[in-house]
């Protein structure tokens, strides 16, 4: 099999889908890259071997830093970065991949079938874009949002948003915590982080973020389909959005006081 260079790491061919970046250096344990040949040369024009490397000099991690086929690049970690650290030794990553909070993707199921929607997909889309304010200037006054919402957003969580109209209260028992965080205190959010929330409440954002319509093609697992509510030609629609230049301006103010912290100046990453 073949083997190829990342700045100072070497990297084997062990299958035709798989990748290892030996321990080298620094190196705490190897590498390991799922992706066929096509994948593998995309992140190696891209550098991200070289993020994998990084990854395994992590301390406390277990077993090998791992990238999966959807690699690219990304902050510490490359996208699709997976790490396992132990939970008294490891560390802690709050920018491994990137930063942000509640940054995610959601799956919604409709009432409706493909059969439904056929010949209605244009006027489906037109209304997406007309309804859900997204892109680089969408603003919460788009949707008729008052500046404090945002406030009482910050205080309880998506329940906020239910209550003034913004989705429904089973909403709230599908999402993690039911969308509020215990022991969260709005006192330590910056006043710059606010400035950059406070426009953005309910926009989809741009970047990497969309809304995506679909349609059940077919099931492979019943029990798991069933737990969904999900079934053959059900129309989906899948949402992807976070916190925007709130959350990130959150996670940068931390950061920066964990940068400033002994433990971390400490550690000896190639990539702090």
């Amino acid at each position: 099999m073949d083997s190829f260079q990342c700045g100072p790491y070497r990297i084997e061919q062990r299958t035709d889908h798989c990748f290892v970046v030996p321990r080298q250096g620094g190196m705490l344990t190897e590498g390991v890259i799922f992706a066929n040949a096509n994948l593998f040369r995309a992140a190696l024009k891209d550098g991200c071997p070289l993020q994998v490397a990084n990854v395994a000099h992590l301390p406390g991690i277990v077993g090998p830093a791992i990238a999966m086929p959807d690699i690219h690049s990304g902050y510490g970690f490359p996208i699709g970065g997976v790490a396992a650290v132990d939970a008294t030794d490891g560390v802690v990553s709050p920018g491994g991949v990137g930063y942000d909070i509640n940054c995610g993707v959601r799956l919604l199921a409709s009432r409706l079938t493909r059969d439904d929607i056929a010949g209605f997909e244009d006027g489906l889309l037109d209304a997406f874009h007309k309804a859900v304010p997204a892109g680089v200037g969408s603003s919460r006054k788009d949707l008729g949002i008052k500046a404090d919402l945002f406030e009482a957003c910050l205080l309880s969580g998506a329940a906020a948003a239910v209550e003034a109209g913004f989705g429904a209260p089973v909403d709230l028992e599908h999402i993690e915590a039911n969308g509020v965080i215990d022991g969260a205190d709005r006192r330590h959010v910056s006043d710059h982080a606010r400035r950059r929330g406070l426009s953005q409440l309910g926009t989809l954002g741009s970047g990497n973020h969309f809304i995506e319509t679909g349609y059940v093609d077919r099931i492979y697992d019943e029990e798991t389909a069933t737990a969904f509510g999900l079934g053959l030609s059900q129309v989906t629609v899948t949402v992807h959005t976070g916190s925007r230049g709130f959350g990130h301006q959150v996670c940068q103010d931390a950061g920066r006081d964990l940068r400033n912290a002994p433990e971390f100046k400490a550690l000896n990453l190639p990539d702090k």
